[in-house]
């Protein structure tokens, strides 16, 4: 690959920031003619970070889910079960100690423990009824994911009480990862005792940075201490995985910040780490400051910068031993380091989605619950369904979303695409692959696709030239 250090890439795992925008994506905005998502490849030489998100989480873009498709829902949870399909469950818990002040996701810090319990309540009505349908009849999860917010943010006792009633609806004993986010300064070693007990074999902490400073001016609730005490405690629990989430170029972070970080970072030896170069959405602290300023740069990092920072992050974590898996992870032992989540949802496996703005497939239509609490609560609470959003997906649009996100893992194989799609993607995708081949982003060879480093560190905004000509330049969500 291109540049003085070869990528060893792995089809391995991806980690939480990334994650949770694949799972509770901009979801509400203040404006929506703000989301107008820019052409990625419309390059107007300008490198300073702009509000507007860039990550690709999902396809066709959401801003074409409507509400007039959700009986495609129904139509599909009629049908009869389909056991080749894998099955996985995504429980959205939309609680944090504090929004930080990058944070675009549909959380609430003022709830209390009654409405707390009232939530896990309603979640767990949603899921008996859709755990009857003819659709999942005979069929158990092969892979959970608790995302948010914060999952961590619930007490032991909330967190036993949840997952013993979803365990009672579908059981887990077939399920190959259980995944769980954390925020360090939410974990004792109390609750990580409770979180392994319940069968948690993925754990990631929602790290970023280890300096307080940086920490808090970027409105974090966490400090350095409790990063330490948390990842002290999680280690000594032998959990399958622990990963960390790093963000490069957040607001006043320095170069000398950063090395530090990947040093502090390699020193804790964690499963696998994730990397993610900063963005402002729009629905932020950040973006709604800068637009009362009439600025239109972020203030942080700008995108020579952090592709620089994370170049050298993947370079040290090369040298202490590690492989990069994707644009974004760098994992210990790719062998033994797999990620079930993403690798099944990305080869077109069903996601039962539960709770608020959470999102999923079943048979391939996309779907998406309410997104604010009252109006889902008020849903189940009145027996009818959450679901906000639908999207019926067409062979082709199967196979763009496929082959767009499998991209991210820095090299395919277009024989899979063949014998799964019966498509040449070579043939398929001949003019966008040129392309990108001739700005040297990728190269060819006899059975392979291959992202060069610079087309590594920044596939999200090149993956738009494979969307069809009536999903480019709409609004996202």
């Amino acid at each position: 690959m291109a540049g003085s250090t070869a990528f060893r890439l792995i089809n391995c795992s991806l980690a939480p920031h990334s994650l949770r925008s694949i799972l509770t994506y901009l979801l509400m905005v203040s404006d929506p003619k703000d989301v107008a998502l820019k052409h990625p490849l419309a390059d107007d030489g300008k490198e300073q970070t702009e509000a507007g998100n860039y990550f690709v989480a999902n396809y066709p873009p959401f801003s074409f889910w409507k509400p007039d498709y959700k009986h495609e829902v129904e139509t599909v949870l009629d049908g009869a079960p389909d056991y080749d399909v894998p099955l996985g469950v995504y429980f959205h818990i939309p609680f944090c100690r504090k929004r930080c002040h990058f944070c675009y996701f549909r959380v609430y810090t003022d709830k209390n423990a009654a409405e707390i319990k009232a939530y896990i309540t309603a979640g767990m009505r949603e899921y008996e009824i859709v755990a009857k349908r003819n659709y999942l009849q005979g069929r158990k999860p092969k892979f959970i994911y608790f995302g948010g917010g914060t999952p961590s943010y619930l007490s032991a006792n909330q967190l036993q009480d949840l997952t013993d009633r979803m365990k009672a609806i579908q059981p887990w004993d077939d399920a190959e990862e259980v995944a769980f986010e954390c925020e360090p300064g939410t974990l004792t070693e109390k609750k990580l005792e409770k979180i392994r007990e319940i069968g948690v074999t993925r754990l990631s902490l929602g790290v970023e940075n280890f300096d307080d400073h940086i920490l808090e001016i970027n409105g974090r609730a966490h400090r350095s201490k409790e990063i330490e005490r948390a990842y002290q405690f999680a280690k000594g629990l032998d959990f399958p995985q622990l990963n960390i989430d790093l963000i490069a170029g957040m607001m006043e972070e320095t170069e000398d910040n950063w090395r530090r970080v990947v040093e502090k970072a390699i020193s804790l030896e964690p499963e696998c780490v994730t990397i993610y170069q900063m963005e402002i959405p729009y629905n932020t602290t950040i973006y709604k400051e800068m637009k009362e300023a009439g600025k239109f740069t972020a203030p942080v990092a700008d995108w020579q910068t952090k592709r620089r920072w994370v170049t050298y992050a993947f370079e040290e974590f090369v040298k202490a031993g590690y492989s990069i898996s994707s644009a974004y992870t760098v994992v210990k032992n790719p062998d033994k380091i797999k990620f079930v989540y993403r690798d099944a949802l990305w080869e077109g496996a069903d996601l039962l989605p539960l709770g608020v703005a959470s999102f999923g497939t079943l048979g391939d239509v996309h779907y998406q619950n309410q997104a604010d609490v009252s109006p889902y609560m008020q849903a189940i609470d009145a027996g009818e369904s959450p679901i906000f959003r639908a999207y019926a997906t067409n062979d082709e649009e199967r196979l763009i979303r496929e082959f767009i996100l499998r991209l991210k893992l820095g090299e395919i194989r277009p024989s899979y695409y063949q014998e799964k799609f019966g498509v040449n993607v070579r043939k398929h995708f001949v003019t966008q692959l040129s392309y990108l081949e001739s700005e040297g982003f990728i190269s060819q060879g006899d059975d392979s696709i291959t992202l060069s480093r610079q087309g590594l560190l920044q596939v999200d905004r090149l993956l738009h030239e494979f969307f069809l000509t009536e999903h480019r330049n709409a609004r996202y969500t």
